[in-house]
């Protein structure tokens, strides 16, 4: 038996400009709870953590620290 999502925060909208790790877990659990959370990011290579992991480990050229650390996150490049 599976589990539902947690929609404690449904029809919550949350714009993050976090950075680095602290920032993206903090809203990382806010998504969890059900927010919709928009990630912003310069445009252009986007957040710099797509590009830096601890011990080169890369999906698809994304930095795995970056897809853990952003899930439930949509994103959105503004300059």
């Amino acid at each position: 038996m599976s589990e539902a999502p947690l929609e404690l925060l449904s029809g919550i909208r949350i714009l993050s400009f976090t950075q680095w790790l602290l920032g993206p877990a903090t809203v990382q659990y806010l998504a969890d709870m059900g927010a919709d959370v928009i990630k912003i990011e310069p445009p252009g290579a986007g957040a710099f953590e797509r590009g830096w992991a601890g011990g080169n480990t890369f999906r698809n050229g994304v930095s795995v620290f970056f897809l853990l650390a952003n899930r439930n996150q949509r994103s959105l490049a503004l300059n």
